[in-house]
């Protein structure tokens, strides 16, 4: 069955073709082709659901050059659901296999199929990628310009390959833990998979935010994927299989709400219940789901931010936007009050800090000139703050700046400044001899 075609049909209606999105997608901005436009793709979807056109690799080709950033949603006045569009067009793309071949099926079943369908595979490869790093292997392969051997996009690619912690989530963060404040809250947290892998010290931040609020913090073990990566590239199925393991992981009733600090997944996390609304077990749990999970910039500004009597050290900042945050979340000035919340920590904002950094999901890898084109704007537009830090609330953003500013500027999240300046607190406690009152850890 044509997927585009079993679509309700007033979705592919909605759009009015009156052009307020060219200015806000930068595919469109950088060509100025009316198919690289939303209202361009929207207008080929409508083509296949009508019959008039066959899905090709044109087609294909064009649906996998637009980045889901969104922010067509946010410009349309007719309320246009691209991303639901944009994701059924790329199902229909991969039903077709008009982009079939064995390279790209192998790399297609590797990542989708593989690593991010089983947890314990993809921290076996993320240790062994750790392994590699902490060993020196990788700089001294790069030294004898071992790489050199490789196809060129691989060997692109490798200079972007982002540093492992040293500790997973499940190291660092206990299944539950009591907050020494008034608790008047009971809330999950969601860890990720490459937020796990590459930045589980934003996850520990995340707790220690937490906790300074009164909220107690039930953190699932060993979790998955949320599915993002599959829904955002025609695995339907597979992204249907994960939303159901991440609400079996999770005691609905007893949470006030399931806390993600990943703008990325935390846009997909919150459909849940429009991908199983089929689903005649699932279905009800799911709507439910949706809504408890709250990005925790929304949450913190909803229960009220507790403000810390010490800074961050971090004198100034300013702050780029994650795309499925503010455009696919509506989130924007909740990450700001939480940075304006800091004592002593200036924001100041950065032209276009909505623009897409060009990360993307996995955007950078399956187009990498694009990307490069979006990211060299957006270091443009940091550099003219001229703060010596940026911050993020995305992995794929904070890896996509790191990989373009190469250390001129330092790299941050707001909730991990907002973090140091309670362990600050702790540190002034502990110098006066009052006993720090941050929380208490059960393992």
């Amino acid at each position: 069955m044509n997927l585009l075609k079993s679509l309700d049909y007033s979705i592919l209606q909605q759009c009015m073709h009156c052009g307020m999105c060219l200015p806000t997608c930068p595919t469109y901005v950088e060509t100025k082709r009316e198919r690289n436009s939303p209202r361009g793709r929207i207008s080929l979807m409508r083509s296949v659901a009508d019959g008039e056109l066959t899905v090709t690799k044109a087609f294909a080709d064009e649906m996998y050059y637009c980045l889901g950033c969104l922010a067509c949603q946010t410009a349309c006045p007719a309320g246009v659901n691209y991303a639901e569009l944009f994701e059924t067009a790329r199902a229909e793309v991969e039903r077709s296999g008009v982009l079939d071949a064995p390279e790209r099926g192998f790399w297609r079943w590797l990542t989708l199929s593989v690593l991010f369908m089983h947890p314990r595979i993809l921290r076996l490869a993320g240790w062994g990628l750790r392994l590699w790093q902490q060993t020196g292997l990788d700089r001294l392969m790069r030294r004898y310009r071992f790489f050199g051997l490789l196809p060129k996009y691989l060997r692109d690619l490798e200079p972007q390959t982002p540093r492992v912690t040293a500790f997973f989530s499940d190291s660092l963060i206990a299944p539950f833990e009591s907050s020494q404040e008034k608790s008047s809250y009971r809330v999950g947290l969601l860890t990720g998979c490459i937020q796990d892998l590459v930045f589980s010290n934003v996850n520990r931040d995340t707790v220690d935010v937490l906790l300074a609020n009164g909220c107690d913090v039930i953190t699932p073990r060993s979790q998955s994927c949320c599915g993002s990566l599959h829904a955002h590239n025609g695995a339907v199925e597979l992204a249907r299989e994960l939303a159901r393991r991440q609400i079996e992981s999770f005691d609905l009733d007893n949470l006030d709400a399931i806390i993600t600090n990943a703008g990325g997944c935390g846009a997909h996390l919150k459909q849940y219940g429009h991908l199983l609304q089929d689903d005649p077990f699932y279905a009800t749990k799911a709507r439910l789901w949706d809504q408890k999970v709250k990005d925790i910039h929304e949450w913190m500004a909803h229960i009220g931010i507790r403000k810390p009597s010490k800074g961050a050290d971090v004198a100034e900042v300013t702050y780029h936007e994650s795309c499925h945050l503010c455009h696919g979340q509506k989130i924007s000035s909740q990450p700001r009050q939480m940075l304006q919340a800091i004592p002593g920590l200036v924001l100041k904002e950065m032209p276009e800090s909505h623009w897409c950094c060009g990360s993307a999901g996995i955007y950078n890898i399956t187009q990498p000139e694009q990307s490069a084109k979006l990211l060299k704007r957006k270091v443009a537009n940091i550099e003219s703050t001229q703060t010596g830090v940026v911050v993020t609330s995305n992995p794929g953003c904070h890896l996509q700046l790191v990989n373009g500013l190469h250390g001129r500027v330092a790299v941050s999240q707001p909730v991990t400044l907002l973090a140091k300046a309670y362990r600050a607190e702790i540190s002034k406690e502990l110098s006066t001899g009052i006993s720090p009152s941050l929380h208490s850890v059960e393992f």
